[in-house]
């Protein structure tokens, strides 16, 4: 473990090419005071409308967020994109997978992230590229994780099967190209090497063949698994009453139901230890991967973003074992998505079991995510995304406790350091990253740039400064 604590702002290149190589490594630096930064490996234009994508993007099926940054003018606008570098196509003979060509973004601007990485590196910077944890461009149906029974899941994020070949020979081809065109960088951030949960189906995943053959092959009874999760899965969407919801609605937020409930369907349990397993071996594979590439004689490190506790039980991430290839990772403290989950899984329960009390339901659902000491609202409508100007309704004593959870399961042996959102109002913000930068945590980053005014680094960068004094 390093003594330094790290400090790292996440930096679209959008920004990058907007304000230039130096004004934003002026930025960061004289105002934040950050230790790293990490970019993705793409260069943009502005675009005209229905051209490219909408930055900021749709996120948990809404668009209220706006940059607080003006980008080529705009808090929000259309932008079209390519890769900042040519591929080699010969990197990707083993996956029908094939990265996206360069083109004229490329020949034009994709030189500027190659003159950001070294001029980070010479400020004594350390440079991380974030790419995809488990997906790769134009994923066929077949790479993507299913439901018990093999349908398809409702969900808001399009990740793929951890256990996919091809999505892994994918990563290896991605993998060895952008460490030949950007050997200096200090490692990658990969995000979400696990599964998401945002949506209740996506809490289901994966029961796909891939999975099926990487479960038996590891020794587990993957039929009877799918089988008891299915029968859970069932009675979730339709047989769920008042009755089970009232201990998870009260004050010991139904710990002793939730066993108690679980025990009817044992191979549930073996199924979270499978996720679990997969994500481990995923972990794996990224440390495998960039050792192999990596022809420089410094070790790069592997920095993984994954999902707070006790998400994390549904998504798979396991800090303790995660320890043994990766050198950090940071649990997203994604406040604004904690909360509309409780809406996400809420409204799904509703619609089928039509009977359930709403409040009940909501308070249930504030208590298993761990919202607060008190549920912050009374109707899934209290729960929507929030808006630029809303502060995010999570307790501190509950973000404190997460935190600290995720620190006692990474054991001592990788560094933890949480990754806030710098969406939201000024004060929210601060206050996110005020309870990182005090706690027992090695370090903490920010995501993204673009939503951090100069007001939000000069507050964030004195909180820095005096905690760290």
């Amino acid at each position: 473990m390093t003594t330094q604590r790290t400090f790292g702002i996440t930096v679209l290149a959008d920004f990058i090419l907007n304000e230039g190589v130096d004004g934003v490594l002026d930025t960061l630096t004289q105002r934040a005071g950050v230790t790293a930064v990490a970019l993705n490996p793409t260069v943009t234009a502005a675009s005209q409308e229905g051209e490219g994508s909408f930055q900021p993007p749709t996120d948990a099926g809404a668009s209220p967020r706006i940059f607080d940054r003006p980008l080529w003018g705009e808090k929000s606008l259309w932008v079209r994109s390519g890769p900042s570098y040519v591929p080699d196509q010969s990197l990707y003979v083993d996956t029908p997978y094939r990265p996206r060509p360069a083109n004229d973004l490329t020949a034009a601007s994709g030189h500027v992230i190659g003159d950001f990485i070294d001029a980070a590196i010479d400020r004594g910077l350390e440079v991380y590229l974030q790419v995809s944890g488990q997906s790769a461009p134009g994923m066929n149906d077949e790479d993507r994780p299913l439901l018990p029974g093999g349908g398809t899941p409702q969900r808001m994020a399009d990740t793929g099967c951890l256990a996919s070949e091809p999505i892994r020979g994918y990563l290896r081809g991605q993998v060895a190209n952008l460490l030949r065109e950007y050997p200096n960088v200090t490692g990658f951030r990969p995000d979400w090497p696990e599964y998401p949960c945002y949506m209740l189906d996506e809490a289901f995943q994966d029961f796909s063949p891939h999975v099926a053959r990487w479960a038996r092959s590891h020794g587990y009874a993957f039929g009877e698994i799918e089988t008891q999760v299915a029968a859970f899965y069932q009675y979730l969407h339709g047989s769920l009453t008042n009755d089970d919801l009232d201990d998870f609605a009260a004050a010991d937020a139904g710990r002793v139901t939730q066993l108690a409930l679980l025990r009817q369907y044992p191979a549930v349990f073996d199924w979270f230890r499978l996720k679990a397993d997969l994500s481990v071996d995923m972990v794996r594979h990224w440390r495998q991967i960039i050792d192999d590439a990596n022809e420089s004689d410094t070790r790069k490190k592997l920095s993984a973003n994954a999902f707070m506790p006790p998400l994390t039980l549904f998504t798979g991430f396991d800090f303790g074992r995660a320890a043994q290839y990766c050198d950090a990772v940071s649990p997203k403290l994604y406040t604004m998505h904690w909360t509309v989950m409780v809406e996400f899984w809420g409204r799904r329960l509703l619609e089928h079991n039509p009977g359930l009390d709403e409040t009940l339901l909501v308070h249930a659902l504030a208590n298993l995510f761990d919202l607060a000491d008190e549920p912050p609202g009374d109707h899934l409508a209290d729960f929507h995304y929030p808006e630029p100007h809303e502060a995010h309704p999570v307790s501190a004593e509950a973000q404190r406790r997460r935190i600290g959870q995720a620190i006692s399961q990474g054991g001592g042996e990788l560094s933890v350091t949480p990754l806030v959102h710098g969406y939201g109002p000024l004060e929210d913000v601060a206050g996110r990253f005020e309870l990182v930068a005090g706690s027992r945590a090695d370090g903490v980053w920010i995501n993204r740039y673009g939503y951090l005014s100069d007001e939000k680094l000069d507050a964030v960068g004195d909180i820095w400064r005096r905690e760290n004094q």
